[in-house]
């Protein structure tokens, strides 16, 4: 998990990146899963880690960013 420390003024206050921490547990799964489908655990859980920690990064950039509408006037 990524997270950044900000001090300011005596408090310090911690930012978790949601594209990061989708990475992050999107690898951990896709490697589980990879490891556990393929016959070769070592490759498949290479495999899975990556398309998992992209595939979550994705996600988690999503949620902060989410795509917004532009309504017309007719």
């Amino acid at each position: 998990m990524v997270m950044t420390l900000i001090v300011n003024g005596g408090y310090a206050q911690t930012r978790k990146s949601h594209g990061a921490t989708g990475a992050v547990v999107g690898g951990v799964a896709g490697a589980g899963v990879g490891a556990a489908v393929s016959h070769d655990r070592k490759k498949g859980a290479i495999i899975g880690g990556v398309v998992g920690a992209g595939t979550g990064y994705a996600i988690g950039h999503k949620k902060k960013y989410p795509r917004k509408r532009v309504y017309r006037k007719k």
